[in-house]
């Protein structure tokens, strides 16, 4: 785009006692603005006659009520032929935080392509019904994307791109009441338009004047979201092309977490209200759909299902059934779920058998710091709820990706007297090995995986034996541990799904007093240890086989260069 030109939009109907503000506090920003009055009252009107007569005010009067989605359509057209490049919603019952509108004008200024949008953030006043009613819109939206792209789709506080909205305008029939803000994502997606998000507060201030209809606009809109879902079948190929070559040839820890903050606390949001019997409910149908669209994840699992098998008919090793990707996905999304309440603080020692008792105790009692090596099989959070009777253990879990920091406020929001301190790292350098070294001097655990390669080396892998075929491990944790010459052990905890109530089979056994890596037999001792690790982490697997949860190609490097 030549020239980025703004402008502000707002639709108002029947909104005399907050129009007046609102326009006001946009003064500053210097940017012309077009009211579109969608039919008001008459006292409106007299508000808006007097706003018109403003410097750098445009009024549109349509002579009778359209609805949200018809003013706001005007409003696009009257800003094309103006020639305005981009027009920045506002609603005009003060609901929005004006203090977001400079990130949102620097993002679309930046990305000029994309639709800018606010991803709400609520205080008390929001109605709680309104809160948990949009989580169902988002599921559809979410559905008739094929991706999480679209955080939030009923926000009215967006930087449309007039041109490219233009165009959906023209090709489609957009419904024109309040499922216009939800259809106009959908499609602007669907014709290949970026959509980014900002934090934006939002309030309902107390008598603010709501046109929302609970019957008529409910009803619109789950019409609405049936088309939608039917118009999207025909597209499902090129959404799942667009979708795998936005993580095509990345590295594993690149990848965008499909599980964000806000996904999260959806699910936190769903277990809290409804109970866990209800979100497994929910759970199997989600996940059968994710099976079916998401290629990437299926093959990944088929691969590992087909060598995890053929190593155990080799082997003369029973295996429980069944084994195909949806229960294997299926039981990825328990894990989720365990992983929320581990966090949250729903799990204590009734809910665990812990193997290896002795020794968990015994460490607690020495206040010894140790080294812990887990892995991505079952859930290594509980060693949170292990820690519940010894509130004085620290445990820090270093992790090599660059959404720890998300994760850390994910658990924050969860739970903020949780003891699990995430730390985020890229490589294992002198700094890390400096303070690990600390913590456990004074006592505290740190927990480390030592079953995915790293971020920014990947080819410094030692390859050791696992379920009959090379794998590659990271040889950093190994390394590590030399380093710190503290006591390692190793954790794995696995949910025993013959129980009704949530029980965990927790094994906690060490592993090494310390390890020693001489420099005249460094690399066979290194190949040692990690085959040992290798052989131990295969034991648990065949215990527990749908609880392995690295979904990529195990056995394989990325052949990414290393990073210099």
């Amino acid at each position: 785009m030549d020239k980025y030109l703004p402008c502000f939009l707002i639709p108002c109907y029947n909104h005399g006692s907050t129009i007046e503000t609102v326009v006001t506090s946009l003064a500053s920003f210097s940017l012309h603005i077009i009211v579109v009055d969608d039919g008001s009252d008459s006292g409106t009107k007299q508000n808006l006659k007097k706003i018109s007569k403003l410097q750098g005010i445009t009024l549109i009067t349509l002579p009778v009520n359209t609805g949200k989605g018809g003013a706001v359509m005007a409003g696009i057209r009257t800003a094309n032929k103006l020639g305005y490049s981009h027009a920045v919603q506002i609603d005009a019952d003060g609901q929005h935080d004006i203090e977001a509108l400079p990130s949102l004008l620097a993002s679309s200024r930046q990305k000029p392509e994309n639709l800018i949008s606010g991803k709400p953030i609520y205080d008390d006043s929001v109605p709680k019904s309104r809160l948990y009613g949009r989580y169902a819109t988002h599921i559809w939206v979410w559905i008739e994307t094929l991706s999480f792209t679209i955080k939030d789709s009923m926000c009215g506080f967006r930087a449309y791109p007039v041109s490219s909205t233009l165009n959906v305008l023209e090709k489609y029939t957009i419904g024109t009441r309040m499922d216009f803000d939800i259809e106009i994502l959908v499609r602007l997606y669907w014709e290949g338009i970026n959509i980014d998000f900002i934090d934006t507060h939002v309030i309902y201030p107390e008598g603010g004047t709501s046109h929302f209809d609970g019957l008529k606009d409910n009803v619109k809109i789950s019409w609405m979201h049936t088309r939608l879902f039917f118009e999207m079948l025909p597209r499902i190929p090129s959404l799942l092309k667009r979708k795998k070559n936005a993580s095509q040839n990345t590295h594993w820890s690149k990848r965008q977490e499909q599980g964000t903050i806000f996904g999260i606390k959806l699910l936190l949001a769903v277990y809290s209200l409804l109970g866990r019997k209800v979100f497994n409910l929910v759970l199997k149908p989600v996940i059968g759909y994710y099976n079916i669209t998401s290629n990437e994840a299926k093959q990944a699992s088929n691969a590992y299902l087909k060598q995890l098998t053929t190593y155990a008919q080799n082997n003369a090793i029973t295996l429980t059934k069944p084994l195909d990707s949806y229960h294997h996905l299926l039981s990825f999304g328990h894990t989720m779920l365990d992983k929320l309440a581990a966090w949250k603080g729903d799990y204590n020692i009734e809910n665990l058998t812990v193997y290896g008792q002795e020794h968990f105790q015994g460490m607690v009692d020495k206040n010894q710091g140790i080294l812990i090596l887990g892995s991505h099989l079952g859930n290594i959070e509980l060693c949170r709820a292990l820690s519940r009777r010894h509130s004085h253990i620290k445990i820090n879990a270093l992790v090599f990706t660059e959404n720890a920091e998300r994760f850390n406020t994910v658990m924050k929001a969860v739970n903020p007297n949780s003891e699990l301190n995430l730390i985020q790292v890229s490589s294992l350098g002198v700094d890390t090995a400096i303070l690990l070294k600390q913590k456990i001097e004074q006592g505290e655990w740190v927990v480390i995986v030592g079953d995915r390669t790293s971020t920014s080396k990947e080819s410094r892998s030692v390859w050791a034996e696992f379920l009959g075929k090379l794998a590659p491990f990271p040889q950093g944790p190994f390394i590590l541990a030399s380093v710190l010459q503290a006591p390692v052990y190793l954790l794995f905890g696995l949910r025993d799904d013959s129980k009704i109530r949530p029980h965990f089979d927790v094994y906690f056994e060490p592993f090494r007093e310390s390890i020693n890596l001489p420099r005249k037999t460094r690399q066979q001792a290194l190949e040692k240890v990690v085959q040992d690790y290798a052989t131990r982490l295969q034991h648990y697997t065949l215990q527990a086989p749908l609880q392995w949860y690295n979904f990529f190609d195990f056995w394989t490097l990325s052949n990414k260069k290393d990073d210099k």
